[in-house]
């Protein structure tokens, strides 16, 4: 087994070659438990790249990126922020879906620091094809595998950070939509409200 998806990844690779190459990573143990690979999607050329912590339920059971509850929440976000959709590269840090079973059903386990290392490659090189402006960090995983892990979304949500490695791009982290979902009801407007005015920031930010 490969300790790290760098040992996978080959020189000059494009999109379609990395996802291909990636749908037989076993650079972590998720592979074991997980349906598939999901990789991210969207437009090559994006502006915006949001990045989650990984699949979930629905997610696992499609391979795609943001088509369960979560993922509604934040197209119906993005819209009422200006960006368009259609416009963005949506992915995770991590490719597979951690989970443990409750009942039936099958429950989100946070990954650990060794699968969020192991499958980091796999999103620096979707960064580094897609060179996208900005980079949008939702959670705290995320947020941490880009900006340390000394990075905190509570008191740092909104700003925006250089990206450390060459392409100039910026980075700024939000919550991830799924907190929204959990937060209790009489709260979640005003999450909601908040998170919309954190992605309104970087629609702001392209346009200059």
């Amino acid at each position: 087994m490969v300790t790290t998806a760098a040992e996978l990844i080959p020189e000059g690779a494009n999109l379609g070659r990395l996802r291909a190459i990636a749908a037989g990573c076993t650079a972590c143990d998720l592979h074991k438990t997980g349906t598939q690979t999901v990789w991210g999607e969207g437009t090559s050329t994006a502006e915006v790249m949001l990045v989650g912590e990984q699949p979930g339920d629905r997610e696992d059971i499609e391979g795609r990126p943001f088509v369960g509850p979560a993922g509604h929440l934040l197209d119906s976000a993005l819209e009422s922020a200006g960006i368009d959709r259609s416009k963005v590269y949506v992915t995770n840090v991590v490719k597979h879906f951690k989970w443990e079973p409750k009942g039936k059903r099958r429950i989100h386990k946070k990954p650990n620091a060794a699968e969020v290392t192991a499958c980091k490659p796999w999103l620096e090189a979707e960064i580094e094809w897609v060179d996208p402006d900005v980079v949008v960090a939702l959670g705290a995983t995320a947020a941490q595998a880009l900006l340390g892990k000394d990075f905190r979304v509570t008191k740092q949500r909104g700003e925006f950070i250089q990206w450390p490695a060459p392409g100039g791009r910026m980075v700024t982290a939000t919550v991830h939509p799924s907190s929204i979902l959990r937060a209790p009801e009489g709260s979640r407007d005003a999450e909601l409200g908040e998170f919309i005015r954190d992605l309104s920031l970087v629609a702001k930010h392209l346009a200059g």
